[in-house]
């Protein structure tokens, strides 16, 4: 739906993978009863063991009871590394190509040691290699790339569960885009950190009405149109409000034509009575 459910303003010197879960679960906690379905989705910091638990609990504290299905790029690290290199290369699948690298993935046979005595579900690792063309040299002189996402997601194949996982760069990505830079998010007013986070806020909260300004009366063409368009089609309009024989008009800078969005809005709009 293209809908914030839950945002955090931090300090610059906060580490990313810090303090993910309690955001996480008020997300969760924010999604209405009608939602039965529940995904994860995140990059490398959300790697944190207190996260990875909750969402693998299904009688999780502070968050709905039952599956959450989730993928996470997984750090790289020694143990991890060598598993994925040891793999033999029949196990290796075609996942993408394109003019430079050619990209491969494969189900890798990695358990990592797990505190506690409560049995888990074991994770799914799916590493992903990458080669550039030609035997060409990557900028640190390797000649391959590993990387590897971690999901309770067993039933997916691997390439449907890697799309599913990068398709977050289109999704909250495009999102951090619209709000740093096209809502003004992304420049703070001032130097004290309540007003900060209040700004982000705001500029939370005006995503989140524009998103519904777009699906509930805006044609269906618009639903996809970031807000420089939408000033220019809707609210960047001049015009003036004259009083004239007990009557107020707007005189508009162009034909009403040019507003044929804002008729259809001001009919589906559930606005008050006058």
């Amino acid at each position: 739906m293209n809908v914030v459910v839950a945002d955090e303003f931090r300090d610059g010197n906060v580490p990313a993978h810090q303090q993910l879960l309690p955001i996480t679960q008020r997300a969760f906690q924010a999604l209405p009863d009608t939602v039965v379905e529940r995904y994860f989705r995140g990059d490398s910091a959300c790697y944190e063991q207190s996260l990875l638990e909750w969402l693998r609990d299904e009688q999780r504290a502070a968050g709905p009871q039952g599956r959450i299905g989730f993928a996470i790029s997984a750090r790289m690290h020694a143990a991890l590394h060598a598993e994925i290199v040891a793999t033999p290369e029949s196990h290796w699948q075609p996942y993408s190509e394109d003019s430079r690298v050619v990209k491969e993935c494969c189900e890798v046979d990695y358990v990592p040691e797990e505190s506690g005595d409560a049995y888990r579900e074991p994770l799914r690792y799916v590493a992903i290699r990458i080669r550039k063309k030609q035997q060409a040299l990557f900028a640190d002189g390797s000649t391959v790339k590993y990387f590897a996402v971690v999901s309770n997601l067993w039933e997916w194949r691997a390439q449907r569960l890697l799309q599913w996982h990068r398709e977050k760069a289109g999704s909250i990505e495009a999102v951090h885009d619209v709000i740093k830079n096209e809502l003004a998010g992304g420049v703070m007013p001032c130097g004290r950190f309540g007003a900060n986070a209040a700004w982000l806020r705001l500029a939370v909260l005006t995503y989140n009405l524009l998103t519904a300004l777009k699906r509930l009366a805006l044609p269906p063409e618009l639903l996809s149109a970031r807000p420089k368009r939408l000033r220019f089609l809707i609210f960047n309009t001049p015009g003036k409000l004259v009083h004239h024989a007990r009557r107020t008009l707007l005189r508009l800078g162009r034909s009403w034509q040019r507003f044929s969005n804002w008729q259809g809005a001001l009919r589906l709009l559930p606005l008050p009575a006058c």
